[in-house]
Order: C-alpha cells, then structure tokens, then sequence
C-alpha cells in the first residue's frame, strides 16, 4: 500500500539519522576532550565519584605542598642550632681552659669572661632572629604553654602535644613504684671506728657509676670524718655520704648515690677491716629494704660483717615506674616519657635530690603533672583536615635564661649564669658548675636537633613518599572513571560515521519513494 501523506521510512530514517548523528557527536566530544564524563548526564555515578576523588587529589597534593613547607621551617631552625651548637661547643673549651687557674694570668680569665659574655649574647640573638616569614623559632614562640603544674613535678619538656580547636589536654601521672638510689648502710657501732690494734687500718674501697676511691682510716676517727672523707670524692665516685644520725651519736652512716636510677650503684669492698668485728658488735654493711630513707637503722636490711665484705658487694638504684594518660611510660631515673601519635612528654617526678630524701623521690599515687593549654607549631600533613591528620612539634625556647637548666641544692642555673658578674663566672665563680651548665645546654640543644632531623628525615620523608603514592593512584582511579578510551572512541567515532553516512543514504531513498504513487496516476 502506497501513502504519500506520511511517509513512515522517512520517519525512520530521520529518527535512525539523529541517533547515528547523536552518537557520532558524543565521540567527536569525547575524543576532542579526552574525557568520558563532562556532564551529569554522561554517567551521574561516575560524575559523583570522579569528583570525589579530584577533590581528594587536590587535598593530597596540597598536602604534600604543606610538608615541603614544614621541612624549610624546620631547616631554617636547623640552622640557628647548629650556629648554636658551635657557639657552645666554644664555650666549653673557654670554661676548660679558665679552670687551669694556676696556668692563666687575670688579664686571660678577663679575656675569657669577654668571649663568653659575647658567646651568651650571640646565643641570644640567634634564637631572637631565626624566623620564618616572621615568626620566631627559637624564642619559645612555638613551645607549648601550660598550666597548673603539681609540685611534684621536677620539670618537664613537651615535644608534641595535639590539642583540638581552643582544646586543652591534662596530662595525669600514676607512679606505681618509686625511684630508688643505690646505697648501703655502714654501722660502726659507736661514733668512733674501734680497731683490735692502735697500728691497724680500716680500708675500704668504694665504687660508683662515676668512679672508685680506696679510703683508710685510723682507728679513733670519728664517723663524721669519714663522712667528710667520702664527700671529698663525690664528684668522682658520684657518691654521697650521710650521718645516720645527729651529733656525737651517730655510729653509722648511708653511702648513698647522687641520682636515681637503674644506672646508679653503689659498691662496697672492706680491703682490712682492722679487726673492728671482733671489736664492736652490731657493725658491718646493711642493705637497703624498700622504704630505707636517711633514717635507716642496722635493722633495716641484711648485714654483712666487715670481714665478710673483702669481696665487693654492690646495690644497684631502681627507675621510676608510673603510667602517664594511661600508658606506661619509660622511664630513667627519676624521668618518665610516653610518646605517642597524640602526646610526646617527658616529665622529671623528683621532687628532691638523692642525699635529702633518700631512697625514694616520689609518693606513690595519681596526680596531676599539669595541663597543655596551647602553642607548638602545628602541620597539616594529610588530605583530610582533622586532628589525626595533623602533626604537632614543640620547639623549646634556647636562649640562655632557659637553656642548660642544672640543680645544685636549693638553686638552680642557666647558661645566662656564665656572664659577668653571676655566680658561674669564670672570673670568681664555680668553674665546675660552670661547665655541668655547659654539658647541660649541649645534650638540650643537641636533643632538639636530633628531634627535629628525625622529624623531617622519618615523619616529613615519609609523609611525601607516601602522599605521592596515594597521588598517583588516586589520579589513577579518577582516570578510569573520567578518562574517554581512546582506541573504544575511535572504534565507535569510525561506526557512527558509517551508520550517519548510510542513513543520510536511506533517508534519501525514503523521501523519493512516494514519488512512485505518479505512476499509477499513468
């Protein structure tokens, strides 16, 4: 049946042609774009997580921006404490060369002192110019602050700390057991050494982690002079020495040593007892019990008699034990330090020295060590802003009022007290006390340095290789999503070609066949 009204082929023609030529557009498109999807309809899905993950990547790779941004910070800190580390490295060869005393003139001790005032100034300048775009490095501009700190708490040092915004973070210690030093307690049974002969010697060696001195005394010395004779060589042995009692009483006397601590010791070895066993009953060498103080009595640990103890007999200090947030912490000495993602402290319980509290530092129990209320220089160092992705550093402050901090009692001294006219000049002042200062503003300022080397060798270093990676495979993902195949495009541009061709064709067929309905008219 013929029509010439409506011409159904053509219809189809047309409705094939538009598809065809739909379908030839989409790979012209894709082709000249590269991309598979640039619109929702292309595929809603896929739109979604494409651009999902081109966030992502540009997170990530500002991430990585953020690191290199954090390793020049710290490189420029870096920089001002090696400066610093020489300059101190100076100073310790000044303080050496001033303790020949005998060997230098005034005029050289006066020279001396100038370079070290000068040493101590340019310290101080250096941490108050090292900066970076401005901001301070070494001033304790980026140190955490603090507050309400317990009195049982030495000192401490914070190296991170990561705090929500305008948050705060207490930090709560248990301490499960106590430091202890080393020690033993000697009874001599009266406040004089009595030896079997006027001629005999009492010698006794002693030994700490410092050093050993060999001491002998006659018989009739009196305890406090043995004291007195210990005490001489504390410096070298590291031990200290202590009456028992008060007065003319005293008949004993604790060798206790300096610090606390698994490293500490204390080694007694009797060379000749000079017969004082036979002499005096009750005397000999006790060990410490658990609890021993100052006060101890020759009831308070076991005794080995003086002519036992020609073999050397030694007790060893005990660490603090405690747990700090709830983690046990590791601990040296009197110092206790946990570091993890969130918290890296380091906090000295002792709340006095060796020689005035004995064997123990600490009561045992929970407190309060103080509470982290800000600062530190803060990193963003993954894609996604929160707490877990940000990296936390505490720069102490190393200018000479903060740096070298060193007890000796009831005081306490820093490097500014090197300079003129302070109590560690090198003019008038302690020379020895000078140089623990010294020591003490080396190991800090060399702590540091180590501290942030690994900072940018291990969390900066690894941080870039691992963000780098996730780069990569995350642009990977958004290709196969996003990205037109090239070869699959160009199989279906060359098929829609073909088909527009063919249809363009018969829909030129389909409008000329109704022109056959003239022939029926003859």
């Amino acid at each position: 049946m013929s029509r010439i009204n409506t011409n159904v082929n053509s219809l189809i023609a047309q409705r094939v042609l538009g598809l065809n030529n739909k379908a030839l557009n989409t790979s012209l498109e894709r082709l000249s774009t590269g991309l598979r999807i640039t619109r929702g309809k292309d595929d809603p899905a896929g739109l979604i997580a494409s651009q999902n993950l081109r966030a992502e990547k540009s997170a990530l790779g500002q991430a990585i921006s953020n690191a290199e941004r954090a390793d020049q910070v710290v490189n420029i800190a870096e920089g001002g404490l090696d400066e610093v580390s020489s300059l101190l490295s100076e100073l310790q060869g000044l303080v050496t060369q001033t303790a020949n005393s005998s060997g230098l003139s005034s005029e050289e001790k006066q020279a001396n002192q100038l370079q070290i005032d000068s040493i101590i100034q340019t310290i101080d300048r250096v941490a108050s110019s090292t900066s970076f775009q401005g901001l301070k490095l070494l001033n304790g501009n980026l140190d955490f602050t603090t507050e309400s700190v317990g009195s049982n708490v030495g000192s401490y040092k914070i190296n991170s700390a990561k705090l929500d915004f305008e948050g705060t973070r207490d930090v709560d210690v248990v301490v499960t057991g106590s430091a202890q030093v080393a020690g033993f307690y000697l009874s001599f049974g009266d406040d004089r050494i009595d030896l079997t002969n006027a001629d005999s010697r009492f010698v006794l060696e002693i030994t700490g982690n410092r050093g050993t001195r060999e001491l002998s005394f006659a018989s009739g010395t009196s305890v406090s002079d043995i004291v007195s004779a210990i005490n001489s060589f504390t410096d070298v042995t590291g031990i200290e020495a202590t009456l028992s009692g008060s007065g003319a009483t005293s008949s004993g006397i604790v060798l206790a040593s300096v610090d606390f601590g698994e490293n500490e010791f204390v080694s007694v070895r009797v060379i000749d007892d000079g017969g004082i066993n036979s002499a005096v009953a009750q005397s000999g060498v006790y060990e410490f019990n658990a609890g021993d103080t100052t006060t101890a009595s020759t009831a308070s640990g076991d005794r080995t008699l003086f002519s036992n103890a020609s073999n050397k007999i030694t007790d060893f200090g005990q660490d603090v034990a405690a747990t700090i947030n709830g983690i046990v912490a590791t601990t040296q000495g009197t110092t206790a330090r946990i570091n993890t993602d969130f918290l890296d402290v380091e906090i000295d319980l002792r709340t006095g020295t060796a020689s005035s509290t004995g064997a123990e530092a600490q009561r045992l129990g929970a407190l309060t060590a103080f509470t982290i209320t800000g600062g530190g220089a803060d990193f963003q160092l993954a894609g996604r802003v929160d707490i877990a992705g940000k990296v936390s550093l505490g720069i102490q402050n190393v200018q000479v009022n903060n740096l070298g901090r060193t007890k000796d009692g009831a005081d306490t001294y820093f490097l500014a007290d090197l300079g003129s006219g302070r109590n560690l000049n090198l003019v008038d002042g302690n020379v020895n006390q000078a140089q623990e200062v010294v020591e003490n503003a080396i190991r800090e300022v060399s702590g540091l340095r180590g501290r942030l080397g690994a900072f940018q060798k291990n969390t900066i270093g690894a941080t870039i290789r691992s963000l780098g990676v996730a780069v990569e495979n995350t642009a990977a993902a958004e290709s196969v999503v996003r990205d037109a195949d090239f070869a699959s495009e160009t199989a279906s541009l060359t098929r829609a070609q073909i088909l527009s061709t063919s249809a363009s064709q018969i829909l030129t067929l389909a409008n000329s066949q109704p022109q056959s309905a003239l022939q029926l008219l003859g």
